[in-house]
This record gives C-alpha cells, structure tokens and sequence, in this order.
C-alpha cells in the first residue's frame, strides 16, 4: 500500500459551529484559492451551545471524523488546522496609539510590526482595567483603522520619512473557556492548531473583497448559534460584534410548535427552503404535514426580534447611522423574511441586504464539483484564507516558572508574555525616586527623582529587553525594575541662584551670591531643598551682609558710604550700587629691618624726643613755644615703601608689584578672569588649599586657586 503523503501547502480549516463542522482542504495559486475537498458533519448531540462547546469529547470526536473522511479522500495525513471562534462574550476595544520616534527616519515593516503590538497592548490595558468579571480574556483578533504619519491620516507608513506614527485600531477579546474548549476538542483530534481568527473576519475574506472595503458595508454571519458582525469602511474592518441568538432559535421554535425533537425541527426549517409544504412526524409518531407560510408565521416573531438585535447592533458600531449595505452568510440568515426585515430596521432598501454565496466566490475553485456553492460554506473557506493573510495561534512560553498561552499575532515580545502573566507594568520600566516640588519666585517647579534600574530580562539565558521577539517554548525570566534615589536639590543648584549681584567697593568690582530666602528665613547656598519649599530669590544686600561676605572689619564709628550718600549696616545695596568705607586705623608700629624709611617729621620728632630727656624737671612754669608744640603733633601720613611678590595662580607663576600689601582681589588685575559671566555654580576661591576671602592677605609664595564650579 502506498504511504500517505504529508500535508504540506496543503491548507486545513475548520469551522467549529453549533450544529455542523465544516472541514475544507485546499491551496492558493496565485490570487485563486482551489478547493480540494470539503466534508460536513452535524452533531449527533447538543454539544454545542450560541457557539461555546459544552461536550469537548464529543466534538472532538466529531472532529476526528471530518479529518478521516479528508484524509481519505486526499491520501493526505492531516496534522496543521486553522480554526475560527465565534463571538460568543466577544469584547471589543478601539485605542489610538502614537508612537515619537528617536528622530526622522524611514518606516520599516518593523516599526510597523511594533507600532501594532504597542496598540494591541494599549487596547488589554484598557480592557482589563475595565474587566469586572473573573474571566481571563485572550486578544483573537486586531485591525487597523487608519495609520497617522507625523499627525496626518495616511494609507500605509511603510517607506514614508517620520519623526511620529500612529494609528486606530479596533482588538478583540474572548473569554478563555470559548479558546481553551476549541483547542482541546482540536487537539483530541490529533491536530495543531496553526492559525486562528473570528468566524466573522473569515467571512469577510470571502464576502466582501479589498475593492469593496471602501464602502461602508455590514457583514452578519447567521450561524447557529450566534450572529457575528463586521463593518467596513474606508478600506479597512472598523468594527465587530455579536449577537447570541441566530438560527438554533428558529428551530427551537418550530420544535414547540410541531411538538418534535429538535433534529426534526432542524429538518422542517431546512425543507421549506425548497417546497411549500414538509412531512414529519411528531413526538407520537404521528405523521404531520406542515405548510411554509405556517412554518413562517411560527418563527416571525423570532425573525423579527433576531433582526431587530443585529440592526441595533449595526447601528450602534456604526456610530449610531445604518451601514449602506449588508451581506449576510451562514444558514440561519436564509429564511425567508430574514433579509427584507433586516432592512427595515436598519431602514435602507430592501435591495441593499442580500444573502452572499456564489456569487462572491469569484477567485475560489473547486475540485469537487459536488460541493454546494452557497452562503454555508462563505466562512469555512475564509477561515482557509485567513491562514495567508496572518499566520497566528496560541504558543506556551515560561515566563518566571510558569507555564502561560498566549495568542501569536505574528510578532510577539517579551512585553506581550509579562501582559499575559499579570506582571505589573510599572516592574519593567525605571522607577523614579520621590520628587521634591517647589517655588522659586512664585514660579511651580519640580525636581524629579533619579531613574532607577530597569528590569533585568533574560530570554532563554541571555539578555534581552522588552521587545525582544519571542516564540513557542521560550523561558523568560524577568527580574523587577528598581526605584532610584529621591531628589535632592541644594539651593546652590538652582539656576536663579546661579545669577551674582556685582557691586563696587573701593572702586573694585565683587561678585555676591544671591541670597535664598526659603520660607521667609535666610538660607545659604548649602541648604537642601524640602518638598513644598516656597523660595525667595534677593537681589539686594545689606550692607551688614556685605561686609561679612568681604570679612571686612570696621571698628566702632567707621562710616560706610552707599552711592556717595552716609548708610548704616541695614541700607540695602543693589546691582551696581557702589560702597566706600571710611576705616579707621591704629598707628601702625615700624620696625626698622623691615622699613629702612621713616619720613622726615618721623625724625624731627625723634630729635624732640631726645631734647626733652635733658629738660629739667617741670614744676609747672614751663610752657612750650608754639613751634615746639607744632613739632610734637602725629604725622598725618605714614607710607609704606611698594613690594614685589610671586605667587602662582592657577598652575601659572605671577609677579604682584607696585604696591606695599596684597590681597586676594588684586590677583584680578593680573589673570584673565571674568567675574561679570557667571560659568558654573558658585565661585571657588583658595589659598593653599585653604577657602579664601576676597580681602585676605596674600603672601609671596602662596599658591592660589580660582574657578567656576557646579
């Protein structure tokens, strides 16, 4: 015997319905898909139920024959299949998605790729936040809308130069028991499931081609049990939908009415199909016979509320308007009336809600001419077609030691299974230490906390990050992401403090800080910010405060001059606000290795002196002549001789000369050193390694430092 070949291209559907399975087998030449072989099997049983199985042995049992029967036909071993799900607790979520790209660049099908994942991600995120029930629900289905390039609508990204893209997108969720039961009752078939998708996007792949989609078109589904939605419009599907009730209502009807079983009802509503009048016998045994308009008058109020529900539904996807025309498929939308009270609720014409069958099957061949070309097996070929249009099913990955499904849209990550895990989102990106919020000048500002690691992800042993690709069997591990340091900010820091206020004193310009006040109370640049803070920026001095910053000793009735007018230690000095002080000092005593000159009243006085030594002693007569008295008096002026002195300024040696003393200022004269343009920070000012003032003494040999710092 001749071995059985292998599947290969061969492509495997099933559409898993309430009352059938259809099994078709076929490939795609070109744009013409070629049906090779098609078997139709009923339930024996109830099994299913409004599309959820209730008895997985049994329709996986039913599976297992539709794939022998194939088999057998082809001489094929069938191992891969695609399936759809019905919309039974179908949710729907549509998001719009921006992504900013790090700069101007041409879009990949990658960026493409990664700009849908983002909005599938967004659209779970929203849905769960608004999921109040138990049930742990599956993404099964995504379109896009409409793509965005740099905030304008365009037809596709790819190859476009963008700095921003985005998109509207519509997902699609189901509950894991609808998911979980069809992979089971598949899988005790002995087959793979390779590609999944929704019973109503199968069947607009057939139903209504890309050219039509332009249109805004309505698509129904009329199954067993459940009628499933689609609108198109502007080239894309903008909407699905469900409503749980479809043709196993009709038939329950008619098994009331006839007082038979339901398969028997099942018949009755099939045979007026194609005669006026059908024979059946009832739950007695007795023989019936039944009329088509008797059976349409059993089940009008059926048609009537099915209709109603389905253009209530279209309405209300379609922004509250009716669609312009709807195509229905599937066997429940075949009674008569269905299609004529459709449009009356929607409340277009009649003529605009047909029943879709051959006649849309322009690009499908078949093989087996027996094949029946009709509205029934629209979806069953389409759940085909789906599989070229994107390759997806449910992978199992580990993901921190636990087994998690996740449903492949083609171009998973990382992020995609931590989603599914229930990882908290905040545990992959840095966390931001607390932030310190403050004033300055009336004006909010805020310092935001330091970043701290990200999560630490490792897929299959080595690194990875967020949105690196993952398929079947990988093992993720994911270590949280961790918080930084909070915010500290030293008043130093601030960008208003970085401003000095320049004033003149003696004639030399000084830089002063400005002074912070933090919650009415003084602060020097060291103190460190508090959350809530209200700080004050001065731009005044006192006079008090200016001496002190210079470390200027005035003794007791010293005068200060400010702007030429008489001050005190509390007048407040400006930007550019010049100050004199008038100092007073002690006699300075001379020593004569260090001072060879004394001036000439120095000495007459001296020559005094010596005279009063031989004066005899006074008993009171004695009165000095004027000019005695003239030459006793202080010297109004002492000079000290000019000194040169070396000293070595940051890193270069440099002569200080024509003055008798030094101080830090006058190294100014000497460097190239702007202290008008404010560089850094604060200024740092040393003299051997030492902190130094502006008016300390410096000393020949003193190594001195002077710089902006941050």
């Amino acid at each position: 015997m001749a071995e059985t070949k292998a599947q290969g291209n061969l492509v495997f559907g099933l559409d898993i319905g309430t009352r059938s399975i259809v099994g078709t087998v076929g490939y795609r030449e070109g744009d013409v898909f070629i049906v090779l072989a098609q078997e139709v099997k009923e339930h024996e049983t109830r099994a299913m139920l409004d599309g959820q199985i209730h008895d997985i042995g049994q329709v996986g049992n039913s599976i297992s024959q539709v794939k022998k029967q194939l088999e057998k036909k082809l001489d094929v071993k069938l191992t891969d299949v695609c399936i759809a799900a019905a919309g039974r607790v179908l949710e729907t979520v549509e998001v719009n998605v921006e992504w900013e790209l790090d700069k101007e660049t041409v879009v990949t099908p990658e960026e493409v790729a990664a700009l849908t994942s983002m909005g599938i991600e967004k659209a779970y995120n929203s849905f769960q936040a608004n999921n109040k029930t138990d049930m742990h629900f599956y993404c099964v289905g995504n379109s896009v809308i409409r793509y965005y390039l740099n905030g304008y609508q365009i037809g596709n990204l790819e190859n476009h130069k963008a700095r921003t893209i985005g998109a509207d997108m519509i997902a699609t969720f189901l509950p894991d028991d609808v998911v979980d039961g069809l992979y089971k009752a598949v899988e005790l078939a002995g087959l793979r499931v390779v590609n999944m998708t929704l019973e109503p996007i199968a069947a607009i792949s057939v139903a209504i081609p890309e050219m039509y989609r332009m249109l805004n078109i309505g698509l129904v589904d009329v199954g067993a049990g459940t009628s499933d939605i689609c609108i198109t419009k502007d080239g894309c599907i903008i909407a699905y939908g469900m409503i749980p009730c479809a043709g196993d209502h009709l038939t329950e009807k008619i098994a009331k009415g006839c007082l038979v079983d339901f398969n028997t009802a099942e018949a009755i509503k099939k045979g007026i199909e194609n005669s006026d009048s059908v024979e059946y016998k009832d739950i007695m045994g007795l023989p019936q016979t039944i009329s088509k308009d008797a059976v349409l008058e059993m089940v009008s109020d059926e048609i009537d509320e099915m209709t109603s529900l389905v253009a209530e539904k279209f309405k209300e996807l379609n922004g509250g308007k009716p669609v312009s025309a709807v195509f229905v498929v599937g066997g429940g939308g075949r009674i008569e009336g269905y299609t004529n009270k459709l449009s009356e609720y929607l409340g277009i014409v009649a003529e605009r809600v047909a029943v879709r069958g051959e006649e849309v099957m322009q690009k499908i061949r078949f093989k087996d001419e027996s094949i029946r070309k009709d509205s029934l097996i629209v979806t069953p070929i389409g759940i085909c077609l789906n599989y070229y249009e994107q390759s997806n099913n449910f992978i199992y990955v580990t993901f921190n030691d636990e087994l998690i499904k996740i449903y492949d849209s083609g171009n998973l990550a990382v992020v995609d299974a931590a989603m599914h895990a229930d990882f908290p989102n905040e545990g992959l990106f840095p966390k931001r230490g607390k932030a310190i919020n403050y004033t300055v000048n009336g004006k909010v500002a805020m310092k935001r906390g330091e970043a701290g690691e990200p999560a630490k992800i490792r897929l299959n042993g080595e690194d990875a990050d967020m949105h690196t690709p993952i398929r079947a069997n990988d093992v993720i591990s994911v270590e949280e992401s961790t918080a930084g340091a909070d915010a500290k900010l030293m008043i130093a820091e601030l960008p208003e403090f970085k401003s000095m206020i320049v004033v003149h004193v003696d004639g030399r310009k000084i830089l002063l800080p400005k002074i912070a006040m933090v919650n009415g109370e003084t602060k020097t640049e060291y103190y460190e910010i508090q959350d809530n803070d209200e700080i004050v920026m001065r731009d005044y001095y006192t006079v008090r405060e200016v001496r002190e910053f210079m470390d200027v000793p005035l003794k007791k009735g010293s005068k200060v001059r400010v702007n030429n007018e008489e001050a005190n230690d509390e007048t407040k000095v400006y930007e550019n606000f010049s100050i004199r002080w008038d100092m007073k000092k002690d006699k300075p005593k001379l020593k004569a290795e260090t001072h060879k000159e004394v001036t000439a009243a120095e000495e007459e006085v001296k020559s005094d002196e010596d005279s009063f030594d031989n004066l005899p002693e006074d008993d009171g007569s004695y009165v000095p002549s004027e000019k005695e008295t003239e030459k006793v008096k202080e010297p109004e002026k002492i000079s000290l001789p000019p000194i040169s002195i070396n000293v070595n300024v940051n890193g270069k040696n440099i002569k200080l000369k024509g003055k008798s003393s030094y101080v830090f200022v006058d190294i100014f004269d000497y460097i190239d050193f702007d202290l008008q343009s404010v560089k850094g920070n604060k200024l740092v000012t040393e003299i051997n390694g030492e902190k130094a003032e502006y008016m300390q003494a410096v000393k020949n040999g003193d190594v001195i430092l002077v710089r902006w710092e941050n």
